[in-house]
């Protein structure tokens, strides 16, 4: 017979990815009375770190980006918990793919004027940039933005592989308010991309805004040494893992959490708030206080599906990879997104001085190679790396897929009926807070920053 517990806590967080163990972490450095249902029997979501062959492998995110203050300071409450690792300023070395060859993506105006990558009428273009008038309308889409502003060799081999690089996405579905808002503000606020950062490059930034160093980053020994600090931190005896079967219903002002525990017994938890950190598609599932209408405008955000492909090789002799790596442009008509040249960015990461890539293919353009077979994704793997990085022969001594079913959320015209309905859900239903990367954004950093702000709220 299953034995039945009953639990009372303040504050029930549904889900231990990055942004509920953020939650969780400062949640607990408040003393708060809290506790965390997961569905899996580990925590960290789809940040997880293996170690096979003598290689260092991230089977998710690769990388995350300074780009919040809340990242950093983060790092300094957890302080020898975990140590941040910073690549040295080859990250800086970023490649766009154009006509089977490998071009230095420009920083900078002159730079932007003289690589190969751009037409020579949307280098002029560039130049009148700042002249020209600001948008109107609020749903324009990166695409429309993009040509509007600066031409359509910038939205070929710029702005589309960044995209593809982030959201394995569509830039002509991602509404540019929601999926870039700081882009968008940037022509709002300055009226001009270039004249804007050229302010902003003047403009005073406070201590906390400092902190924001936009490096690129990961953490020593790989990014489950973060969860699993966080996780730690925030107090084991607070989270319930292998949690199944969970239904949460809301009964006079508290909710209801229903779910069977790893050894199949059932347990209820009361509490008086409820934070949720997973994604759209599943809250339809444990949601069941809500009518299903009511979560239509959020369950029906679309994510991109994703395959990670790890590459390792004892001995290396094709193109040198220095750098971060390479994004591929949906132009150029390949099978693979983009290169990662993982060995070249953290130290210690492959067995006598291996190289390392990650690689990753499918997206919203190309969601037909995320449904073939291993032994297809492997020949087509073979025949483009060829292409891409020329080893003489291919020959890896580590050769990984991992597949991303609802990888990443696509930020696109729904985004604000979105975000609007969340907004009423919580004020319908006092001390509801709904998280995850419906909103807020996608990224490591997105998360941290939320995460930390799902506590305060709570508290």
């Amino acid at each position: 017979m299953q034995s039945i517990n009953i639990i009372e806590k303040n504050i029930a967080v549904i889900g231990a990815g990055l942004t509920g163990l953020t939650t969780s972490f400062y949640l607990n450095k408040n003393k708060a009375d809290f506790l965390v249902i997961e569905k899996q029997n580990k925590t960290g979501g789809v940040i997880q770190t293996e170690k096979q062959n003598g290689y260092l492998i991230e089977t998710g995110p690769n990388t995350g980006i300074i780009g919040q203050p809340e990242v950093a300071e983060l790092f300094e409450d957890l302080g020898d918990k975990c140590t941040i690792e910073i690549p040295g300023k080859e990250a800086n070395k970023r490649f766009i793919l154009k006509n089977g060859k490998w071009e230095l993506l420009p920083s900078g105006l002159w730079k932007g004027i003289t690589t190969p990558l751009f037409t020579s009428r949307d280098k002029i273009r560039i130049l009148g940039e700042p002249f020209r008038s600001r948008g109107k309308n609020p749903d324009e889409s990166l695409s429309q933005l993009v040509l509007r502003r600066m031409g359509k060799s910038f939205l070929d081999y710029a702005v589309d592989p960044f995209i593809l690089g982030v959201y394995a996405g569509n830039p002509a579905r991602l509404i540019t308010r929601h999926a870039l808002p700081k882009l968008y503000n940037l022509e709002q606020t300055y009226g001009s991309f270039i004249g804007g950062a050229i302010k902003k490059g003047f403009k005073k930034k406070t201590p906390q805004e400092m902190k924001a160093t936009k490096k690129v980053f990961s953490v020593k020994g790989g990014l489950s040494q973060l969860t699993n600090a966080l996780y730690k931190e925030a107090g084991t005896e607070n989270f319930i893992l292998g949690a199944t079967n969970l239904q949460i219903q809301y009964i006079s002002g508290k909710y209801i959490s229903t779910f069977k525990n790893s050894e199949g017994n059932e347990i209820t938890v009361k509490s008086n708030k409820l934070i949720t950190t997973t994604g759209a598609y599943v809250l339809n599932d444990f949601m069941t206080f809500l009518e299903k209408e009511n979560l239509v405008p959020i369950s029906c955000l679309p994510y991109a599906n994703v395959v990670e492909i790890v590459l390792g090789f004892d001995n290396w002799d094709g193109m040198e990879p220095e750098g971060f790596g390479g994004l591929i442009p949906f132009i150029e008509k390949r099978n693979v997104l983009g290169v990662l040249f993982m060995s070249s960015l953290f130290m210690q990461r492959t067995p006598n001085n291996g190289t390392s890539f990650t690689l990753f293919m499918g997206g919203i353009r190309k969601p037909e190679l995320f449904e073939k077979k291993e032994s297809e994704l492997k020949a087509i793997v073979e025949k483009e790396f060829m292409q891409l990085m020329k080893p003489s022969k291919f020959n890896p001594s580590l050769f990984n897929l991992y597949w991303h079913k609802n990888a990443i959320p696509q930020y696109g015209i729904e985004s604000e009926a979105r975000f609007k309905q969340v907004e009423k859900l919580e004020k319908e239903y006092p001390g509801l807070i709904i998280g995850g990367n419906l909103k807020d954004g996608i990224g490591m950093s997105d998360r941290i920053k939320q995460g930390k702000s799902l506590a305060i709220r709570a508290l």
